[in-house]
């Protein structure tokens, strides 16, 4: 590379990661091939409109290839129609906004101190900002109260309703809230972001076909490139087409389409399923060697890739405070506010561990045990700078242990 600031930089983000432990839920690393598409000459070629359909000349092999991902999700997610063109899962989300809704009506969706996402019409969103959102939590355990959304929807009547989260650790009743919007008139709207990967592979109930409309991103348990896709019916494709291009988007990222494709193709293989059977057993098995060492999780453990921490109950630290702590000592997790929190969402009372990215290098059960002791030796010794150099390093031992996919550093 000519640009040696850039590539140096690049090159101590791949020590940074080959030597750390990634326990960021919505993190992950992608094959080499999946890589390969990202940084390829699709790049170059503009593409506005659909396969079939462009603004531009020059798309024949651009609209095979987005095709292809399509013909892929489809068979994947056995849904009948998907858009692969979203840029992230945000813009996914506003663009089902922008097809189901006038500006001013009303939605709900789980509260972000319950695990909901900005995107689904929190005020510091556009879809906040455009929308009237009404919030529904969860109970005292920490599962999603199904009655009280039940209630909240007779009350406010929203035109959309979302079933989905970035921080819940378990199943989602489908049923129950298609149940729930039929009986008020409501869109359902499934966001799978999450837990997308393990859908793919049958390891967490789908929505698609129970829901109007199913988002999610790509890059999560999913393991592709960081973009997105909608699926819906036949009857609304036309307005989710028209609303992601041109309603809220320019020409797709045909490079990102082609990674989008292969991560498909590679979620249909038996070792995908493998992979996510494992993080599964992986996360709940994280989950409980911390909850024996007395910390506090949220729901009391996990069905599927992550889980929350009460961390200023279970240590004494916020989690802003633990962040910075394991962070010290390689190890990489957010911060995150849990149900009830009274502290603010800079500096919660919580975080959020997952596995997804921990499982692709080829971790198990038993480096779940070896990373429970880590993340509590270094949270317990938070002020003792010697024993946390000491910890560091045994963490870049234990990480080069265990290779990622697409880098390639010893």
């Amino acid at each position: 590379m000519i640009d040696k600031e850039i590539e140096n930089l690049i090159n101590k983000e791949a020590k940074r990661q080959v030597e750390g432990v990634e326990l960021i839920a919505s993190e992950n690393y992608v094959s080499k091939d999946v890589l390969e598409c990202m940084g390829s000459i699709l790049t170059n070629k503009y593409s506005e409109g659909y396969p079939g359909k462009r603004y531009y000349g020059g798309n024949t092999y651009i609209d095979e290839i987005e095709q292809l991902a399509i013909d892929r999700a489809k068979e994947l997610f056995h849904a009948d129609h998907v858009n692969v063109q979203p840029y992230s899962g945000s813009p996914a989300n506003l663009a089902v906004h922008v097809a189901l809704l006038q500006t001013g009506d009303t939605t709900m969706s789980m509260s972000l101190s319950a695990g909901g996402h900005l995107s689904h019409g929190f005020k510091a969103s556009v879809s906040g900002k455009y929308y009237n959102n009404i919030t529904y939590g969860v109970d005292d355990n920490g599962y999603i109260d199904y009655d009280e959304v039940r209630r909240l929807a007779n009350e406010y009547k929203p035109k959309l309703i979302w079933a989905g989260f970035s921080a819940y650790s378990r199943i989602i009743d489908w049923k129950e809230f298609r149940k729930i919007a039929d009986g008020v008139g409501a869109y359902l709207v499934a966001d799978i972001s999450h837990v997308a990967g393990l859908v793919a592979s049958g390891c967490y109930p789908s929505p698609v076909g129970i829901a109007d409309v199913v988002t999610t991103t790509t890059h999560k348990t999913l393991r592709g490139p960081r973009g997105a896709l909608i699926m819906c019916s036949d009857s609304l494709a036309k307005e989710i087409d028209k609303a992601v291009f041109p309603g809220i988007q320019g020409g797709p990222h045909n490079h990102i389409i082609a990674g989008i494709a292969v991560a498909l193709k590679e979620a249909s293989t038996e070792e995908f399923k493998e992979y996510s059977k494992q993080i599964i057993k992986n996360a709940q098995t994280l989950a409980e060697a911390l909850q024996s060492r007395g910390y506090k999780i949220i729901s009391g453990g996990t069905d599927n890739h992550m889980f929350l921490v009460n961390i200023v109950d279970s240590v004494g630290l916020t989690g802003e405070e633990a962040s910075v702590t394991l962070e010290s000592v390689n190890i990489t997790i957010n911060k995150n506010t849990i149900p009830n929190d009274t502290r603010n969402t800079w500096d919660p009372s919580g975080i959020r561990i997952g596995v997804p990215a921990i499982t692709t290098r080829g971790m198990k059960e038993k480096e779940m045990l070896q990373i429970s002791s880590f993340v509590d030796e270094a949270l317990r010794n938070h002020k003792d700078k010697n024993k946390l150099m000491n910890i560091k390093r045994e963490v870049v031992d234990f990480s080069k242990k265990y290779p990622i996919p697409s880098i390639s550093l010893y």
